[in-house]
């Protein structure tokens, strides 16, 4: 039999674990409804409004407990948005996990860290840099990486070689991967991290791997490029720590070596060049990015605030406002303010319409504040 855990973190796990309920939406519901269960209680009726035609599929209490269960026999633990351990500056992404997952040292997670990534398919010169890197870095403060082939493995050698490293892996904390990096990972958890959003049993997939790279942007002050292809999942991760105000460093590589040209677009548009500890360290805010930042946590960021309505669901002409907001949407991103503005209903009612349209699966909510209807929805309207 399962343990039985606070109903709050279970009831948390739960809803992270629901069916269309991503980050962005999760965080909605939780502002809109106060609690995790009355958002459960609330997900089933939300979602036939939206349209939905078959039922949501929610864990059960038990099916949570299960997981936690299984997460603390590996010494693991599930961490919570917008609780006191929650990762402070990870908190500040829009699209925040709404649980992680932690094997090894919680504290770590709170430290001035910056992140060490790169190619899979890296040079010996790349690997050797990023090592380098990873050693000299982590006498200062914690390197992240996300635990692939190539730099991102250097990066973590070089720093349990000086200090401590935090690994992001892209599907459960019992999926090694790569299959040979086993060792690796055990080695990372004895004296720094390993953090996961995927469940426990969960394979990496590709699409799991640019949500892995938002966790390993978003828990540093800022990430350092060292080799990558113009099409490579690092830039991705660049990009996101970009839009998150952190610092971007790269290593400039030879011209015509296809490995590096991403990294050397990177310096184009301003990163700052690196070619030692120094020039990452001199360039990294001595406090955390953001000067207000608590120290039990993060402030929501701006545009996803909303308290907990006063009008309850019932109250509200739902029905109407959905159909405006259908109108007021395509497959193109429309900033939430925009729809709020345009619609002749209350800001609380186009949120719980725009709830249901995701719960239906019938919209993204996006970064930046922006939904779209998915490409079957836009063509139904047309």
């Amino acid at each position: 039999m399962p343990k039985h855990y606070p109903p709050d973190l279970a009831d948390c796990l739960r809803l992270a674990r629901t069916e269309g309920v991503g980050p962005i939406a999760w965080r909605r519901l939780l502002a809109r409804y106060g609690t995790p269960g009355a958002a459960l209680a609330a997900l089933p009726r939300l979602a036939r409004a939206g349209g939905r035609e078959t039922q949501l599929a929610i864990p059960s209490p038990d099916e949570a407990n299960r997981e936690l269960d299984r997460l603390a026999r590996i010494g693991a633990r599930l961490l919570v948005l917008d609780q006191p351990d929650y990762p402070p500056l990870l908190a500040m992404l829009e699209d925040a996990p709404p649980v992680i997952a932690v094997q090894g040292d919680i504290a770590l997670l709170a430290t001035r860290s910056v992140a060490v990534v790169g190619g899979r398919n890296a040079s010996a010169n790349g690997q050797r840099m990023a090592e380098t890197l990873g050693a000299d870095l982590a006498r200062h403060l914690t390197v992240v990486s996300g635990l692939a082939r190539g730099i991102d493995a250097a990066a973590h050698h070089g720093a349990l070689a000086t200090g401590r490293t935090v690994a992001v892996v892209a599907g459960g904390l019992d999926m090694p991967y790569p299959p040979e990096h086993a060792a690796l990972q055990a080695r990372i958890v004895e004296t720094g991290a390993v953090v996961a959003e995927a469940p426990l049993g969960t394979a990496p997939q590709a699409r799991h791997f640019p949500r892995r790279n938002r966790i390993v942007a978003g828990l540093a002050l800022g990430v350092v490029v060292v080799e990558a292809a113009q099409r490579s999942g690092s830039l991705i991760t660049a990009r996101i720590a970009q839009e998150a105000g952190r610092e971007v460093f790269a290593v400039p590589g030879y011209p015509t070596d296809p490995r590096s040209r991403g990294a050397n677009d990177l310096l184009r548009q301003g990163a700052v060049l690196t070619e030692t500890a120094e020039d990452v360290l001199d360039n990294l805010p001595a406090h955390p990015i953001y000067p207000d930042l608590p120290a039990s946590g993060a402030p929501t960021p701006p545009g996803l605030a909303e308290p907990a309505a006063d009008t309850p669901d019932d109250a509200l002409d739902l029905p109407s406002v959905l159909s405006q907001v259908i109108d007021l949407l395509g497959p193109s991103p429309t900033a939430v303010d925009d729809v709020v503005r345009r619609c002749q209903f209350s800001p609380a009612a186009v949120m719980v319409a725009l709830l249901e349209l995701e719960l239906a699966g019938r919209l993204e909510m996006l970064p930046g504040s922006r939904v779209a209807l998915l490409s079957d929805e836009a063509r139904t309207i047309e």
